[in-house]
């Protein structure tokens, strides 16, 4: 992929090829996976990117399962809660035996952690990696990577984390946790997940993170040539919307409302996240006193143009708040297979004989 020195010899920006990327691109099979907590499949599609097969997807809810089918031909999705879902079922599904899955995926639904909530140590919605682990064992993947919300290491979520810690190395997992920001692998967005990456112990190779790949892309170079889609909501000079988005600048916030947010050109966006109903109210535009539009939002989170988001705008938007960020997980899948997988396969190939 073609890069440039910017000043100071730092890497420009990668290409803006996400926009024109193919959803389902034709080349050939580096590894496999299945993905649970699926969503609309960002995460798949970062998969598919760095050379991988998603044999499968697990996912619960009907917009998100509707979504992905639409632009990830050819994998199967089970639209289903995740406890109903067995490894034996999965294994018969993609015709794989116990231990020959590559990468097993997962970013378990993590509103009980996010430093936006309450955090509460006991909400249900923390107990859903145990069944991405009952899984885990189910399967014994070579490698599994699971993402979850930067809240998961600060405050009383410390406990949490060293719980979910001991689980997944109680798997048979040498596992290692980084605190990663997207903007720093090709999405113009600032979003911090916890990512852990977890080697199977037979295999005796150590995970590792990929390091920061490029300086960050601005607001304004993700927007080049970007259509205007007509979902920008434009508001009324007479609404107190108006009032109030005309007294925030860019990259502030509107006084008394948190999440309402005017981007700025000069840096990536900030965190996109779902919030509900009136999601696409909550980040406006740089300069003109209107929301940002989907297709914008589309950019900011690094998907192709041509990805489909079906049903209203805040379903897309919460399908784009929950993602896990095509290139971020590309880059994150490439370097699991140069680092794990492909020393992997090298070794357990058989020796070149000699007559």
């Amino acid at each position: 992929m073609r890069q440039a020195l910017s000043e100071g010899g730092r890497k420009s920006p990668q290409i803006l090829d996400f926009i024109d990327a193919p959803i389902n691109p034709t080349i050939p099979c580096l590894f496999t996976v299945i993905s649970t907590f699926a969503g609309c499949g960002g995460s798949s599609l970062g998969y598919k990117w760095a050379g991988g097969k998603v044999l499968a997807a697990v996912e619960w809810d009907k917009n998100a399962v509707e979504t992905y089918r639409l632009n990830h031909h050819g994998t199967p999705v089970l639209h289903r809660d995740i406890a109903t879902v067995t490894a034996e079922e999965l294994l018969t599904l993609t015709g794989l035996q116990v231990g020959e899955l590559d990468i097993f995926d997962g970013s378990p639904p993590c509103q009980g952690f996010s430093t936006a909530g309450k955090r509460q140590i006991d909400d249900p919605r923390n107990s859903l990696f145990r069944e991405y682990v009952r899984l885990l064992r189910g399967l014994q993947p070579k490698v599994f990577i699971m993402e979850n919300v930067s809240g998961m290491v600060k405050g009383n979520m410390k406990h949490v984390f060293a719980i979910i810690m001991r689980e997944l190395k109680a798997s048979g997992y040498t596992v290692k946790c980084q605190l990663m920001d997207a903007a720093y692998f090709g999405v113009p967005q600032h979003r911090q997940r916890v990512i852990f990456i977890g080697v199977r112990d037979d295999l005796m190779i150590a995970p590792t993170h990929p390091l920061a790949q490029e300086r960050p892309i601005t607001v304004r170079e993700a927007w080049q040539g970007v259509a205007d889609d007509g979902t920008g909501g434009r508001v009324g000079p007479h609404t107190k919307i108006y009032q109030a988005m005309r007294s925030v600048k860019p990259g502030d916030t509107q006084p008394g409302h948190f999440s309402h947010t005017r981007l700025r050109w000069d840096t990536p966006s900030c965190t996109l996240k779902r919030a509900g109903g009136l999601g696409h109210y909550h980040f406006w535009h740089p300069a003109l006193q209107r929301v940002i539009t989907l297709m914008e939002c589309k950019r900011l989170a690094s998907f192709p143009d041509a990805f489909i988001f079906p049903g209203t705008i805040s379903d897309a938007w919460n399908r784009i708040g929950n993602t896990v960020p095509p290139r971020f997980m590309q880059a994150i899948a490439a370097h699991v297979y140069a680092t794990v997988l492909h020393p992997a396969q090298t070794a357990s190939a058989p020796a070149a004989t000699s007559e």
